[in-house]
């Protein structure tokens, strides 16, 4: 199991800080999902912590090492990453996209792996789309490329998967098959798993861990029971909200709605 840590870390764009200070750990074999309003630093964190970013000030450690003295195959072998916004050349064919998450194990003057071919074909299957895997990327629907993307993703093999927004194009049955599919891989091979979502209800269901970002900083961290209080969702939202048990799962389940003009109520928990 992986250990994610970030260390006094600050991070922006051009010297413009929009995580001024953060110190976290991640709970290692766990799932851990980051939420926050748009702009809070939600992706931000997730590039500083993936190498894409490089610190203001501060530190990304996993397993104690910095994430940027590591070898570029080294890191990827233990981490993998899905960026928000992903674009594949017009004549790339899924497994052929699915290859390439099989770079990091690459050997010398470039010979494959000899599991490449193995967990090429567990990708394709884990994500549903062996049934395409021979069609450019480009001719499929947008939550059909993602679910490629995805098998990429998981084709590297590394303990420590970072996702920006994994369920973003998809409707809500593929939305689920994609949760699930990770919340096997974390219960099943002890993968450690933080992603970003929007989807309040999924995030709820799905994490043992929980992130509310807010400019930046942590405005709270802990459970979904800890993290999901109306007192948060509104300080992190700006949003009136009822929270009650998901009548199936037992986690937080939040019914949202604009603040009141008039009493400036937080609604009900």
């Amino acid at each position: 199991m992986s250990a994610l840590a970030t260390v006094g870390l600050a991070v922006g764009y051009d010297r413009a800080v929009v995580v001024p200070e953060l110190s976290v750990t991640v709970p290692p074999g766990k799932v851990t999902v980051i939420v926050g309003a748009n702009g809070c630093g939600k992706s931000t964190i997730l590039k500083a912590c993936s190498r894409i970013l490089r610190p203001l000030a501060g530190a990304v450690e996993l397993d104690g090492d910095d994430v940027h003295s590591l070898p570029t195959r080294a890191l990827a072998r233990r981490l993998s990453v899905l960026p928000q916004a992903s674009a594949a050349p017009e004549s790339l064919t899924v497994r052929e996209l699915v290859s390439y998450g099989r770079y990091p194990h690459s050997r010398w003057l470039g010979s494959g792996h000899p599991d490449d071919a193995a967990m090429i074909d567990w990708a394709l299957a884990a994500t549903g789309t062996a049934e395409f895997a021979a069609r450019p990327v480009h001719s499929l629907s947008g939550g059909q490329q993602q679910r490629a993307w995805i098998a990429m993703t998981l084709a590297q093999g590394a303990d420590l998967l970072l996702l920006d927004e994994p369920t973003s194009h998809l409707d809500t049955c593929h939305q689920l098959e994609v949760m699930e599919l990770l919340a096997r891989l974390n219960r099943e091979s002890g993968k450690t798993v933080v992603m970003v979502l929007h989807d309040l209800n999924l995030a709820a269901r799905y994490a043992h861990h929980m992130l509310a970002i807010k400019d930046g900083r942590v405005a709270a961290a802990g459970t979904p029971q800890e993290v999901m209080t109306p007192a948060t969702l509104k300080e992190v939202f700006g949003i009136r909200a009822r929270v009650i048990p998901d009548p199936d799962t037992g986690t937080p389940l939040c019914i949202a709605y604009l603040p009141d003009p008039d009493a400036g109520a937080q609604g009900n928990g």
